[in-house]
């Protein structure tokens, strides 16, 4: 029998829009599905999305920096949305997919843009491929240092061993399950637990361009083996490291009202390991989904830092 979200109309938030291409990039055996905002020919940046999240979250951000004149390049990360999911999952392996998305751009440099995981992600890709970025912009992905652990090379690679030892024992307990199925409104208001300032009509918006819909339900695109809390062997706090060395000018933006998804970090911790000269935006009232609660906001601030 047909659920009540099968027939239903559901309104479509102002001003979004899809990608204008899809294509698909492999990073050693796994296929990315990336998409792409704005003329192929113009001027590319690079933007990343958080985690559990997928490309199609920025369908309202993307298009505005789009309309400015750039290519928008993005991708759903492994086993997120459209993209392959790997049987196992870690830091490294998500630089390595960006690497592989970036080689497929003009050999020139570009802007990086990442959001919260995504933030770090290109924090890091800057230090793998300083020839291939011209400024950085970190949306909201500052984990605070405060909680870094200060230990030796040794030590952290036997945290990094201990990690690696309970993702796989969290692995093997998950080797058949799936994502809970549910109604579009079920999903949107899961979703909205660890959204909690976004609008219904956006939740439910990202299920119909973030989930599938089985014969019993709607599942979010996501491999149901990822767990909250960790990417993998890796500590995010050490993501601040690399920022004092950044030789690009550098953009941060940091929401200011603390939420679930969020680092709980404040300007106070992270301005110490800022590099020298770069710019950096507290904003009051908004969470830390930055982009999507005010994308025109933070979409005109990167437009004039990048100008």
């Amino acid at each position: 029998m047909p659920s009540d979200s099968q027939s239903k109309i559901f309104a479509q938030p102002e001003g979004v829009r899809r990608p204008d291409r899809r294509r698909v990039v492999d990073s050693a055996g796994v296929a990315l599905s990336v998409a792409e905002w704005g003329n192929e020919h113009a001027p590319a940046m690079l933007l990343a999305h958080g985690g559990f999240d997928f490309a199609e979250t920025l369908n309202r951000f993307a298009p505005m920096l789009a309309d400015a004149g750039y290519r928008v390049v993005s991708w759903d990360q492994r086993g997120h949305g459209e993209s392959a999911w790997a049987q196992l999952y870690s830091w490294e392996a998500d630089i390595r997919d960006a690497a592989s998305v970036l080689a497929t751009l003009p050999d020139e440099p570009l802007p990086f843009i990442g959001h919260s995981k995504g933030g770090s992600m290109v924090m890091h890709l800057a230090n793998v491929a300083p020839h291939r970025v011209s400024a950085l912009v970190n949306l909201d992905g500052l984990p605070s240092g405060n909680n870094m652990s200060d230990v030796s090379e040794l030590e952290r690679t036997r945290m990094q061993r201990d990690e690696l030892d309970r993702w796989l024992a969290h692995r093997r307990t998950l080797s058949n399950k799936q994502r809970r199925p549910g109604t579009v409104e079920e999903l949107a208001e899961r979703r909205g637990r660890m959204n909690p300032r976004m609008s219904t009509e956006w939740l439910q918006y990202l299920v119909q361009v973030g989930a599938r819909h089985d014969a019993d339900g709607w599942r979010w695109k996501l491999d149901p083996t990822m767990r909250m809390g960790g990417f993998g062997p890796w500590r995010p706090e050490w993501s601040m490291l690399r920022l004092p060395g950044l030789g690009v000018p550098m953009l941060g933006v940091m929401g200011l009202e603390i939420e679930t998804m969020g680092w709980g970090s404040r300007p106070a911790d992270v301005e110490p390991y800022l590099p020298p000269g770069a710019q950096f935006e507290g904003l009051e009232g908004v969470g830390h989904f930055v982009h999507i609660e005010q994308p025109r906001l933070v979409a005109d601030l990167i437009l004039e830092f990048l100008s």
